[in-house]
């Protein structure tokens, strides 16, 4: 818990946990490969390949014609991104111009420190160099006080337009500032520190924990060991589509397993039959049981923090979970003692998706979605309960330790 709370702490957004995760990843002996060069895998080898600054997929190799074994995540959060050219001044005060970024729980990002982080790319002896940056100051939203309205508390929407951060007294240099770059992806992010709080410190209290705790755990417990072609998607653009080439729709997952295979000299056919033997977890954080709201919540397939991880299911195929996927996930997690339970909207609901139904386009893999239960996501500041997610590494470590073969209707799990 302690170095997840680390992770997080300065993973502000896509940019910065991609770069926290690269540097774990070769502080434990992966080996990074770029996508423009060719490979050379060796068997038993740990490598990793980094897209668009944002995405991370790490893998251990065995035989491909075995199958893959799956876990995909994905590294970004809600946040307000900059547009060009931000700052606004009346000559008083200085704003930031955003606009929202995914489906944030905007009230909560008022009055929090709010750091300014992301991408900025700039000019080198006549290349243009994309690189992560994180402002070494704050800026925050403030509210407005409840005397200038009064109806504050009987309901409250922000105005994405004029509710902008605050940036300076008086005007900025802003490009300035950032060491006047070409141009920049740039959000403002959550800088609140994480906690551990409750009678017994129970719960863990972050930022972005949706869907950072995923990454995270995914990739460490995959450092730790695994047997066969075991692969750690951390894919960006999930709170927008995941329509980007670094996102789940694009390309990346299939070209990594495709470069795998074509390292065992694997045909068309033989990838295939690959596939059809493959398991993938779509990791991904669920609605947590809220215990002040109880008639959001199905009656009975509730997900109650510190009950263990969520299988999550959906019959309009927001989830990918099906009879034979939730049994996989449910045996393997109970060679780990790891406790399990069911996620369900109400029946009324409209459901929420995650990249696992999406990444089937690019690679049609048997696949379950499970994730940590979760409160307030989409905050600012998100809980989980410590127990869960100790149970969801020993689970995934028992995930990359196993033999998972799929033969149609049959699984055969070792």
């Amino acid at each position: 818990m302690k170095a997840l709370s680390e992770f997080l702490e300065t993973s502000y957004t896509a940019y910065q946990a991609a770069d926290n995760v690269r540097a774990y990843l070769l502080a434990h002996g992966f080996r990074e490969l770029r996508e423009t060069e060719a490979w050379n895998l060796k068997q038993g080898g740990k490598y990793f390949a980094v897209r668009g600054g944002s995405a991370v997929i790490a893998f251990c190799m065995g035989d491909a014609r075995q199958g893959f074994k799956i876990v995909a995540s994905h590294t970004d959060s809600p946040a307000l991104k900059l547009k060009e050219n931000p700052a606004l001044s009346d000559g008083n005060y200085t704003r930031l111009n955003t606009e929202p970024y995914g489906g944030g729980l905007w009230y909560t990002f008022f009055d929090r420190p709010l750091r300014l982080a992301g991408r900025v790319v700039r000019e080198r002896e006549g290349a243009l160099v994309s690189e992560s940056f994180a402002s070494d100051f704050i800026v925050t939203l403030p509210s407005l006080a409840p005397h200038l309205n009064r109806a504050v508390n009987e309901g409250f929407a922000p105005e994405q337009q004029k509710d902008l951060p605050l940036l300076a007294l008086g005007t900025s240099d802003f490009e300035a500032l950032l060491g006047n770059p070409v141009a920049y992806d740039l959000f403002a992010a959550c800088a609140q520190k994480p906690y551990f709080w409750g009678e017994h410190g129970e719960f863990f209290s972050a930022p972005r924990l949706d869907n950072l705790a995923s990454v995270w755990v995914s990739v460490t417990s995959l450092a730790a060991g695994s047997t066969g072609v075991c692969v750690a998607a951390c894919l960006d653009s999930e709170e927008v589509g995941s329509r980007t080439r670094q996102g789940a729709a694009g390309d990346f997952l299939r070209s990594v397993l495709t470069r795998i295979a074509a390292q065992q000299a694997l045909t068309e056919e033989e990838l295939l039959c690959a596939y059809a033997k493959s398991f993938c977890i779509s990791l991904d954080n669920a609605q947590g049981f809220h215990p002040n709201h109880a008639e959001k919540f199905d009656p009975k397939e509730r997900a109650i923090l510190g009950k263990g991880v969520a299988i999550k299911g959906h019959a309009g195929g927001a989830y990918t979970t099906d009879a034979l996927s939730s049994a996989v996930v449910r045996t393997v997690f109970a060679q780990a003692e790891a406790p399990l339970q069911v996620f369900y909207n109400r029946s009324d609901a409209r459901s929420g998706s995650t990249l696992g139904a999406i990444s089937l386009g690019q690679a049609c893999i048997l696949t379950v979605d499970i994730g940590l239960p979760q409160l307030a996501m989409h905050s600012a500041v998100e809980t989980i309960a410590c127990a869960d997610y100790m149970a969801l590494e020993r689970g995934l470590a028992a995930f990359w330790n196993s033999t998972v073969q799929t033969d149609g209707e049959t699984v055969t799990i070792i």
